[in-house]
């Protein structure tokens, strides 16, 4: 029922026991014995609804802009080139849901890269004859 899931290192419990632990009408303090835990574990997982782990690390960015939304803005601000500040306040009007607060941060614009001139190495740079 629960295979291929491997807890964490850190994991003192495995999904079948937080399925005993929920199912189970003993105290917190027995089951905490019984299994070798805290009894704050115990609680736990009597509140949670599932026996499986919360998700760690990042979480994606939340946002409230649209996806033409945010098009619009990478065009508005590869065109203009302007700072992310100017560019805030001549779009807060056409997208009220822009806000400086990060509610709704701009979206990343890629890196201008200049052309290659050719080039290798700097001007101190011995020329091989």
């Amino acid at each position: 029922m629960f295979m291929g899931k491997i807890p964490h290192g850190c994991a003192r419990t495995t999904p079948a026991t937080r399925l005993l632990i929920q199912q189970s009408t003993e105290s917190l303090q027995k089951l905490a014995t019984r299994f070798g835990v805290d009894p704050k574990t115990v609680a736990k997982w009597r509140d949670r609804t599932t026996v499986e782990e919360a998700v760690r690390g990042p979480k994606p960015a939340s946002t409230v802009l649209t996806p033409a939304e945010e098009a619009a803005i990478i065009l508005f601000r590869q065109q203009t080139l302007l700072p992310l500040d100017d560019c805030l306040y001549a779009l807060q009007e056409a997208i009220p849901n822009l806000s400086p607060l990060g509610a709704a941060p701009l979206p990343a614009t890629p890196r201008h890269q200049p052309p290659a001139t050719g080039r290798r190495g700097g001007a101190n740079q011995k020329s091989a004859v």
